[in-house]
């Protein structure tokens, strides 16, 4: 089986992390937020990935310079202009030449999901396309999806109100679809999944759509960016993963609780670091503290840092406090 995987968004919700890494190659409890997404693709024996990108792929390139990721072999569909979802896939499903059932994730959700299950789900009920769908505790952020007691889409219901519907279903991002889908797709044009190819194929009664409670998480803003990654290393998560880094340089004296320190961070002594992430090489000297923070950057003596993104360029000063800031600015870049 294939997978297309959606990589093409400019990670924007994220920045400054993204203006020197792509989203999908941000690391989530040190290993890459898109070989995660692999490795759960590989389990229900997906063989071949096709990366939807909408700009350049040398950074995936780099990341994987074999053309593997998590043992699943990679292709590069680069977009020639930004084609949003629906012409994303159909532009690399196209490029892939992919005939048979495939299975589309977007690159940003973590999810528990047995997708397995979705699978056998869309083959029982004879689906066009099936999405999968998670209930959410304040659906009026999100598009709702309602269903008949077959699975079948009802219809689409964008941050509703209260009154407008009882289903607290959201699209959460992973999809199984027949290749007749990319008949509804105008080929090399931009076109949305979400507001128009849905629609259609909910129109017409062939789009299918499976709930389920697994843990599910998009990463695309700061604040889901760090649960994510310490959901890996305290056990909100089936799987744990370690959360130092074998080549980071931590003072004897440091604390550092409940966070994700990568590969050549430098943590000096007295330094507190708690429910944060660390990304690879970042430096935290000696007294500083930095707590509810994503810090790719430079934090100087006792500085004192809380809920705060700093990415590569970022440095701040000792002695100060900040809290509940983007270092740099994107607004000023």
């Amino acid at each position: 089986m294939r997978a297309v995987i959606l990589v093409g968004g400019f990670g924007t919700r994220l920045r400054p992390l993204t203006f020197t890494t792509p989203k999908p190659l941000l690391p989530v409890a040190n290993v890459a937020l898109l070989e995660h997404v692999i490795a759960g693709l590989s389990v229900v024996g997906v063989t071949e990935v096709v990366l939807a990108l909408g700009f350049k792929p040398e950074p995936f390139m780099s990341a994987f310079p074999d053309g593997v990721c998590a043992g699943v072999a990679l292709r590069y569909a680069v977009e020639p202009e930004p084609m949003d979802t629906a012409g994303a896939i159909g532009f690399a499903a196209r490029f892939a030449q992919i005939n048979e059932t495939f299975i589309v994730v977007n690159g940003d959700i973590l999810t528990d999901l047995d997708i397995s299950t979705l699978i056998a789900f869309h083959r029982n009920h004879g689906a066009i396309a099936t999405l999968h769908l998670t209930p959410v505790e304040d659906p009026s952020q999100y598009g709702v999806v309602e269903t008949n007691n077959d699975g079948v889409v009802q219809r689409f219901v964008e941050k509703p109100q209260a009154h407008e519907t009882t289903s607290r279903a959201v699209n959460a991002g992973t999809y199984i679809f027949e290749p007749s889908v990319l008949d509804y797709v105008v080929p090399n044009k931009p076109l949305s999944a979400e507001r128009v190819v849905f629609p259609a194929l909910a129109a017409k009664g062939v789009l299918y759509a499976m709930s389920t409670n697994d843990y599910w998480i998009d990463t695309g803003r700061p604040e889901t960016y760090l649960a994510a990654n310490l959901d890996l290393i305290d056990g909100t998560r089936s799987q744990i993963l370690a959360s130092i880094a074998a080549q980071a340089h931590i003072a004897g004296t440091a604390v550092i609780t409940h966070s994700v320190v990568g590969d050549g961070c430098r943590i000096g002594a007295g330094a507190i670091v708690a429910n944060s992430v660390l990304l690879p090489g970042a430096v935290v000297q000696d007294g500083a503290r930095v707590e509810a923070s994503i810090v790719m950057g430079h934090i100087g003596a006792y500085a004192n840092v809380t809920d705060c993104v700093v990415g590569a360029e970022g440095r701040i000063d000792g002695h100060t406090t900040l809290v509940a800031k983007k270092i740099p600015d994107p607004a000023t870049l």
